[in-house]
Order: C-alpha cells, then sequence, then structure tokens
C-alpha cells in the first residue's frame, strides 16, 4: 500500500530506518532531505520516472546536474542557447544515433532548474570495452585507488553481481565474460562518482545525477565509489521501479510506478 509523506516525515523516516529502505510518493520529491547529491534513479524508458526526476531536479534547487547518458565531450557542447531548444539541443547531443530512449523524456530534466553546469558521467565505448578484457583499474588510471578499483570485490558481491549481468544479458553471455562485464560496471559507476566530485568542486551543490537504478544502488554503485573518494559529501539514493522491490533494496528512498508495455528485451539475442 502506498502512503503518502507529509513534509519533514521523509527526512525523520531516514533517520530512524537505517537497515531498509523507505518507500514514498511522487508529491514527497517536492520535499527531499537534503543532500549534497541526490542520486535519481530510473528505468530508462518509463516517462514517469523521468517527470519525476524533473520534479526532484527543480525541488532541491540542484546547481549541477550529472548524467550517465552524456560524456563529458557532449556535455561541453551545452550553451545556456541550446538549453532554450530541445531539437537543437537533441541534436547537438546526437541524440538520436546514443541507443537512449526518446530525447522528450529527457528534456524537461535539463530545463527543471536554472542550473548551467551539466556533466557528463559517461566513457566512449572503447574504454568500456576495454574494461572488460583488461579490467577498470587499468582503464581508469592513477585515479584507480582512489575509487577503489584496484580492489578486488569479495567473493559473494562477485557472484551476485555476475549473474546479475548473466540475467541482464539473458543468459546469452559466455561465463568467460560476466566477470569482465562486472568491471566494465565498477568503471562506469567510478566514472559517474569523478564526474560528481568535479561538478561539487566547480559548484558547491546540490548536484542531482540522472542514471539507472543498477548505478544509483547504495551497497556498490556509484555511491560506494564517491564515498571512497570524497567521504564528506552526503547521499541521498532514490530508486525508481515498476513493481514493489525487496524491502531490504539498496536505496534510502524508493516509488514505484506503472510498468511501461515493452517488447522482451530477450528476443535480441539469438539463444538457439
Amino acid at each position: 500500500m502506498n502512503v503518502s509523506l507529509p513534509p519533514l516525515t521523509v527526512a525523520a523516516l531516514l533517520a530512524a530506518v537505517s537497515a531498509s529502505a523507505a518507500e514514498i510518493e511522487a508529491t514527497d520529491l517536492y520535499n527531499l532531505p537534503a543532500a549534497d547529491v541526490v542520486f535519481l534513479g530510473e528505468v530508462h524508458d518509463n516517462p514517469v520516472h523521468h517527470a519525476h526526476q524533473a520534479i526532484a531536479v527543480g525541488a532541491i534547487g540542484a546547481k549541477a546536474l550529472v548524467f550517465e547518458m552524456l560524456t563529458d565531450a557532449q556535455a561541453l557542447r551545452i550553451t545556456p542557447e541550446l538549453l532554450r531548444s530541445e531539437q537543437g539541443l537533441e541534436a547537438t547531443l546526437a541524440w538520436q544515433n546514443s541507443g537512449w530512449p526518446e530525447f522528450a523524456m529527457y528534456y524537461p530534466i535539463f530545463i527543471a532548474t536554472d542550473a548551467r553546469a551539466i556533466f557528463g558521467g559517461a566513457l566512449e565505448r572503447d574504454e568500456v570495452r576495454r574494461a572488460v578484457s583488461d579490467g577498470a583499474a587499468e582503464v581508469f588510471g592513477d585515479a584507480a585507488p582512489l575509487f577503489g578499483l584496484t580492489e578486488p570485490l569479495d567473493d559473494a558481491e562477485q557472484v551476485v553481481r555476475e549473474a546479475g549481468q548473466k540475467a541482464a544479458h539473458c543468459d546469452a553471455l559466455p561465463v568467460s565474460m560476466l566477470g569482465g562485464m562486472v568491471e566494465a560496471q565498477r568503471l562506469r559507476d567510478a566514472a559517474m562518482a569523478r564526474a560528481v566530485i568535479a561538478a561539487i568542486a566547480e559548484t558547491g551543490g546540490p548536484v542531482a545525477v540522472i542514471t539507472g537504478n543498477g548505478h544509483v544502488r547504495g551497497d556498490w554503485g556509484v555511491p560506494r565509489a564517491l564515498r571512497r573518494a570524497a567521504p564528506d559529501l552526503t547521499v541521498l539514493t532514490i530508486g525508481q521501479f515498476e513493481s514493489t522491490p525487496d524491502p531490504k533494496t539498496p536505496f534510502d528512498l524508493w516509488l514505484v510506478s506503472d510498468p511501461v508495455k515493452r517488447p522482451d528485451p530477450c528476443d535480441t539475442f539469438d539463444q538457439r
């Protein structure tokens, strides 16, 4: 059962509950607890999730935005003038060739706040692919220890994360690739954490991070890499789902929206 929390109740609930996440309603996005960094998760093709992100970005008065969907090179092309044109911004970012869902869902997030500091949290595809073979630390470079990339995952986490990669790719990946796919995910988490630190340094925050739920989870997503590199920053993680998650889901807050009708993603894999 969904229960709308009145103003300030969300903050009180967070203070009282540490072992499990708290469910909220969309109206509670207008009254979020203060934090230096607010991670706003999504199921990428769910338009309601993007509407919620736009509400939260405006409500917290974000001074900077970090997008999983953009590289540094793309973010640097964005100007205040360009932000006034949805079509112009979409074209400049070459969004139609990006593989992300339609730009109309994301554009309201860009203009939900007066923030003009927009950062790309993504890496070039060849860097992500190289992490599969060479490891996240090798690709990330000298700062890898700062973000924990030189430390192996414990066995239990490694097993769970490899199983997650296997399921996410419809059991189509060879077992030999699963460890490399986890390394690619760790690289992407660290890259987004690095972008958050840059955004804080430039603006002082608060910073809103727009990314998928997997990167938002507090136990091993971007927040963990950020805690390693910048432990003094306060963080709020919000997951968005299409069905009720496990009560111990690793987010501070979460909300549920109706699912989107979509084809079975596994239809793209030939498993015969």
